[in-house]
């Protein structure tokens, strides 16, 4: 009986290139740890690539099959060949868009640089009280011991969970 091998290591390395291609903008872009810099997607992608060095070894290997059948057929060295390329070609569009293409990001140019003062604005604070830049420059805070006027204000963007 001339059974033939599934080679699972291709198809494998050809799944998991796909998930670490599609996992960092649907689930690792929410966490802190990932968002920034994406190696949880870098080790599946090792992962998938080891799998794929193996599936490509085993479908161009010349040793007969298990039971001294024939050679693996010409369709087996295709297809593990192009589910290798096409794999390749995701991780390479996934590199160059994370590392490339992020840098071409135009800068923002209505943003305050650093040392110029801050436009006047009117947001809520933590507990829901509307607060103004003017109104923060000009009266003390509630809570200080010394009533002067403060110095001057420090003012944080924080990104916080999008």
């Amino acid at each position: 009986m001339n059974i033939k091998r599934f080679n699972w290591q291709i198809w494998a390395g050809f799944v998991l290139t796909i998930v670490a291609g599609f996992s960092f903008p649907f689930f690792f872009v929410n966490f802190p740890l990932t968002r920034d810099f994406p190696w949880a997607n870098l080790l599946l992608f090792a992962a998938a690539a080891a799998l794929l060095f193996f599936g490509l070894k085993r479908a161009f290997a010349a040793t007969k099959s298990e039971d001294g059948g024939p050679k693996r057929s010409t369709l087996s060295k295709i297809v593990a060949s192009g589910l290798t390329i096409l794999s390749v070609l995701i991780i390479g569009l996934f590199m160059f868009s994370f590392f490339v293409m992020a840098r071409w990001l135009p800068p923002s140019t209505g943003a305050p640089s650093v040392g110029q003062k801050a436009p006047e604005f009117t947001l809520s604070d933590s507990t829901g009280k509307t607060v103004s830049l003017s109104e923060l420059i000009s009266s003390p805070i509630p809570a200080q011991a010394n009533t002067s006027a403060p110095k001057g204000l420090l003012l944080i963007f924080y990104r916080g969970h999008w």
